[in-house]
């Protein structure tokens, strides 16, 4: 078979985040790259994208923010959630609770 394969370590890795809150992809970029070995951003959008392919991933919500950007007065934020059920990482759940308590 050509072209890469369906399966993807990244991929799983997203999927068990998204499974603690859905997020749009920049913020998930951060948040794996703290986790996990670092990867580049486009990895992560491509990953997103083929996870809806899938059927893995869902778009949850979408979300226009105005602000004064480099690009414009305006930002699209598309947020994620995982429609695929995986086992949860103990060290996800207690970064995000972490990352809770310290912003509360």
């Amino acid at each position: 078979m050509r072209g890469r394969p369906t399966k993807s370590f990244v991929r799983e890795n997203i999927l068990k985040i998204l499974t603690i809150r859905k997020m749009y992809g920049y913020e998930l970029y951060k948040h794996y790259n703290q986790l996990f070995p670092p990867v580049h951003m486009r990895t992560i959008y491509y990953h997103l994208k083929k996870g809806v392919e899938l059927g893995e991933i869902v778009m949850e919500d979408i979300e226009e923010k105005k602000g004064k950007f480099s690009w414009g007065s305006k930002v699209q934020h598309v947020y994620y959630g995982a429609k695929k059920k995986v086992k949860k990482e103990q060290r996800i759940a207690q970064y995000f609770s972490q990352l809770s308590k310290e912003t509360e």
